[in-house]
């Protein structure tokens, strides 16, 4: 049986696309079954609104710094959805422990940077900043320190010496949207285990492959 998943969102989206459009696949062991966002001039309510995908608005300003009052409404909608899982998809709200403990192993988010380097703001700008070869995005489990929790996956691409913050942010989002599809998957069949603040691969050799950085000639 598929495993039932929300997508919390803050924008356009992006990553929100690239699930739903995963799910849409016969094999694929989760549903999308519901898209929350905390502002209702979210874009990307729309597009899981186009694709089939109930959506829900639970407006996160009027309850100021109320994070706990927020939470019992978003968890209600939940609830309602019977979800099991939840995906993080650029949601701009932070989470109180309670929360972030009652869906401990259950909650993902994606960062773009290899985390734990760079978390943050403008990760991309602190990759160009530090002078590192290699960036990339990470998919974590969500704990209550911002941008940390157990990898589930990571993604890399080469840095280019003419890198912008913005031309490093679109090659990263496009590995975004491989890898967050296949963490949800792996995590959805079962495959993921926790080993206190580590994450492993049931059945999973690894690649062999190496990057390197710049190539030398």
């Amino acid at each position: 049986m598929k495993r039932r998943v929300a997508i919390l969102i803050s924008g356009r989206g992006s990553n929100m696309a690239a699930l739903i459009q995963a799910a849409k696949a016969k094999d694929f062991p989760a549903e999308i079954v519901v898209v929350i966002s905390n502002r209702a001039d979210a874009g990307g309510l729309a597009l899981a609104a186009q694709n089939g995908v109930p959506t829900a608005t639970i407006e996160s300003k009027p309850f100021g710094k109320d994070r706990a009052a927020f939470e019992t409404v978003l968890q209600t909608a939940l609830d309602q959805h019977r979800v099991e899982l939840i995906c993080l998809g650029g949601f701009m709200r932070l989470f109180t422990a309670g929360f972030v403990q009652r869906w401990y192993g259950r909650m993902l988010n994606i960062h773009p940077s290899l985390l734990p380097s760079f978390p943050g703001l403008e990760p991309q700008a602190q990759a160009l900043r530090s002078g590192v070869k290699i960036s990339g995005a990470t998919v974590h489990f969500v704990i209550p320190e911002t941008d940390a929790g157990p990898i589930v996956m990571q993604g890399a691409v080469t840095v280019q010496d003419d890198d912008t913050p913005e031309t490093l942010a679109a090659r990263i989002l496009e590995i975004e949207h491989r890898i967050y599809p296949d963490a949800l998957r792996l995590l959805a069949s079962g495959h993921v285990m926790l080993d206190g603040e580590v994450c492993k691969i049931a059945g999973n050799a690894g690649s062999r492959d190496t990057l390197i950085s710049p190539v030398a000639n």
